[in-house]
């Protein structure tokens, strides 16, 4: 095998006035070659001044090797039409990697590089430092091209004008192409250049870890622990993408002190891991494991859908392609005949930036649980820290294309009309009923033109229902102000019977009542419980333990029981099965997020099944004689006083702040369990066998811990009487400690604030490794 010199990462940014190849546009793409070795960009639609902006990785064995960039148009039918080429230069790159240069001021000028003979730069490229890498960025004309921008370039030597045959750039019609050539991260890869670099380092970099780094020293002698630490980062990179019983991370570059870690090989690794997983515990029988994928349209979702088909692939696995979807299809698509598939892939990162993107999983069973999710990522770890070859963009099987969509809307259209059973009107229940549709540009539109209007709802209103990325209206996210204040304003404006929010994936949903009333969190938890303990009287309702005490009372008030347990919709939906399982009827399980899931649908969070129930709960009401809407099902819902939510960040590296909270945490629990803060005693559910803060299963079969949190009720000390709680988390997002309170009289927040900085905070020392500013903040601003 041929020894790698190191990496050459290739940042393709945009085209300028790229000829038109069809009737009134072109489709371009990119391909660059290095040898055997051909790399390409996603197809740009319709635009002669694309925008690619992607990073490209080729591995360097020989320096002297040419670098070629064509441009492609895209055709359907036949075989794609050439654009343009260009050669890429990279030996003036090269030459200041051999001088060594460390610790140079961002903006260091190395060497400046002009147009000639042996380059297609368009004009002057500089080689620079930034933030200690060393970056060159060149605008390069194409070559062979029929049509495009106008651009005359000459160039004099002894006097003479340079010759039109060299290439057509001289003094013909030409495109320009923008690209960068940047190599980073002098950590990453330590490589040595025969015959150029002598025992010294020389830095090169991936585009993105989808190319495992090598760690060679100039002497040929590697270092064991070297080698060693680099695999343990590359295998914690993996890990770290886990977020409970989900991956997320950041697919995009954009965010402020946050780097591109869902790249195409983590991705790759994950979903072959996923799919052989699947065929070691999900036996179907034929031998042939079934795994379909949905998306959101998220921008990055189009890469990383290539590299799940290919790590599917590489598990053996058929791949079934449902493009744009959400997560509730994704499972009902294992469930829905003729589908059945053994498994689903829905990618998403919910309401989070469009930077981020993840991956949600599941089988016929319902989604996978936190330790399931982590035994995946450990499989995907190791693979990710031991591939040394970039993320294949080839797959050997195309995956096939299905509706899957137009089934689900179906399946949800037959649900309401039999529930409602119109005597007038049985297939178009919803006549006479105006609901407007916030879909926040996600993935919910399908909901009013596929489901609402065909049973002859009035949609007129709805907003943001084309899908986008980018998510120009506001975050799609139920528990959103500008979302509900958005939803809100349509719903009077057009004096409609129901708003309807959702978030991105549509496993999560909020409601607006006729008369402009925001129903989200609590009130959405107290709407379904009055719906479900209707239909099923005595049902316990499993929350997770940030609910109010008025929602504890608006429950039992009605027959049901209230189950308090961890925070994490997987959670609480697992909570729902178990009690089930023990002979405790639970119907409803809800989060105060918004996800929210029934037992007659599976035990799924669907934002949009509980957004059916409602529908179906409204026009019942309007057939038995009552204009009240169902924001009347509420009114006696009482709500706390004060609520407060305040921020622990973690003061440590990354990969220490998980033990730091915890220990922060459990030591919470301790001064509790040791009456050193007066009047707090850690809460328990008898009922539904919680104990020590809706945490622990006190049951026969406990279920693993993903996340450390405790509730406490804090009551007064003379009285006795409980007035508020007070509840201490530990966030799966990001390397901090979340703690929510509620308080039933006047001042209580600020009280409960106090003590816990003062009597525990800093009383215990873990103070010393956490922020509590936002603390002091609060305090200074409420006295």
């Amino acid at each position: 095998m041929e020894e790698l010199v190191g990496l050459l990462r290739i940042r393709v940014k945009r085209g300028i006035n790229l000829a038109q190849r069809d009737t009134l546009s072109s489709d371009p793409f990119v391909v660059i070659t290095m040898g055997s070795q051909k790399l390409k960009t996603r197809v740009v639609e319709n635009n002669c001044n694309p925008e690619w902006n992607e990073e490209l990785t080729l591995a360097l064995r020989h320096p002297d090797e040419p670098v070629n960039l064509i441009v492609y148009d895209k055709d359907t039918f036949t075989s794609h039409d050439k654009m343009g080429d260009a050669k890429i230069d990279i030996k003036p790159f090269l030459e200041v990697h051999k001088m060594g240069l460390q610790e140079l001021p961002d903006g260091t000028e190395i060497k400046r590089v002009v147009p000639n003979r042996e380059n297609c730069l368009a004009e002057a490229s500089s080689i620079v430092s930034n933030n200690g890498k060393i970056v060159q960025n060149m605008i390069l004309l194409l070559r062979n091209v029929e049509c495009g921008e106008m651009k005359k370039k000459t160039w004099r030597r002894k006097k003479q004008k340079r010759s039109n045959k060299l290439g057509t750039m001289a003094s013909t019609s030409t495109s320009s192409l923008m690209a960068s050539k940047t190599v980073i991260s002098k950590t990453a890869l330590f490589s040595s250049l025969p015959g150029i670099v002598s025992r010294s380092f020389l830095t090169f970099a991936p585009a993105s870890p989808s190319v495992k780094p090598l760690r060679i020293r100039s002497s040929n002698v590697t270092k064991f622990d070297e080698v060693t630490n680099s695999l343990d980062e590359d295998m914690d990179q993996i890990r770290r993408l886990q977020n409970g019983s989900d991956v997320r991370g950041v697919a995009l570059e954009g965010e402020k002190c946050r780097t591109v870690d869902l790249t195409p090989a983590a991705v790759e690794a994950i979903a072959e891991s996923f799919g052989e997983w699947v065929a070691a515990t999900e036996s179907n029988g034929n031998g042939v494991i079934k795994i379909s994928l949905g998306r959101d349209p998220r921008v990055s979702g189009g890469k990383l859908s290539t590299a799940v088909f290919a790590g599917l692939a590489r598990a053996g696995c058929l791949a079934f392609d449902m493009g744009l979807a959400t997560t509730p299809a994704c499972f009902m698509s294992t469930l829905l005949s003729p589908f059945e598939y053994d498994a689903s892939i829905m990618m998403t990162a919910s309401h989070l930036p469009y930077t981020r993107n993840g991956l949600k999983f599941f089988t016929k069973r319902g989604g996978l649980t936190s330790p399931e999710v982590e035994k995946i990522c450990d499989l995907a770890a190791r693979k990710y820290a031991t591939r040394q070859t970039k993320v294949s963009t080839l797959i050997r099987t195309r995956p096939q294309q299905v509706d899957f969509m137009s089934a689900y809307s179906k399946h949800l259209r037959e649900i309401i009309k039999e529930r409602i059973n119109h005597p007038e009107h049985y297939d178009t229940p919803l006549k006479g009923f105006q609901i407007v549709v916030n879909a926040g540009n996600g993935s919910g539109g399908f909901f009013t033109w596929d489901v609402l209007d065909k049973l002859g709802a009035d949609t007129f209103g709805s907003l943001y229902l084309n899908p986008d990325g980018m998510f120009p209206n506001h975050i799609p996210n139920p528990e959103n102000k500008i979302a509900m204040q958005h939803t809100r304003a349509a719903v009077l404006e057009n004096s409609a019977d129901l708003g309807v929010v959702f978030d991105t994936d549509v496993d999560r949903s909020g409601v607006v009542d006729n008369k402009g009333n925001p129903i989200n969190g609590d009130k959405l938890i107290a709407l379904m419980s009055a719906i479900v303990l209707k239909e099923h009287p005595g049902s316990t309702v499993v929350t997770d333990a940030r609910t109010s005490m008025g929602l504890t009372r608006f429950i039992t008030d009605r027959g049901g029981r209230h189950c308090l347990y961890r925070v994490g919709y997987r959670n609480v939906i697992d909570k729902g099965v178990e009690l089930n399982k023990d002979g405790i009827e639970t119907h409803l399980m809800m989060e105060t997020s918004g996800h929210g899931a029934v037992k007659e649908n599976h035990f799924l969070d669907d934002g949009a099944y509980m957004v059916v129930k409602i529908i179906i709960e409204m026009v019942r009401m309007r057939l038995a004689g009552s204009n009240e809407g169902i924001g009347s099902l509420i009114e006696d819902l009482e709500e706390p006083l004060e609520a407060v939510e305040l921020r622990l960040n973690i003061l440590s590296e990354p990969r220490d702040a998980k033990a730091k909270g915890i220990e922060a945490i459990e030591t919470f629990r301790q001064y509790i369990e040791e009456g050193k803060l007066k009047g707090w005693e850690l809460g328990t559910c008898g009922d539904c066998w919680v104990t020590e803060g809706c945490l622990v299963d006190s049951n026969d079969h406990p279920s693993a811990i993903d996340a450390h949190m405790y509730r406490v009720r804090v009551s007064d000390e003379e009285s006795g009487e409980e007035y508020g709680w007070v509840h201490m988390r530990q966030s799966i997002h990001n390397p901090n400690i979340a703690l929510n309170m509620q308080s039933m009289l006047p001042g209580g927040c600020l009280s409960m604030t106090r003590v816990f900085r003062d009597q525990f905070l800093e009383a215990s020392g873990v103070a010393r490794f956490l922020d509590i500013s936002d603390f002091d903040n609060y305090i200074g601003g409420q006295s």
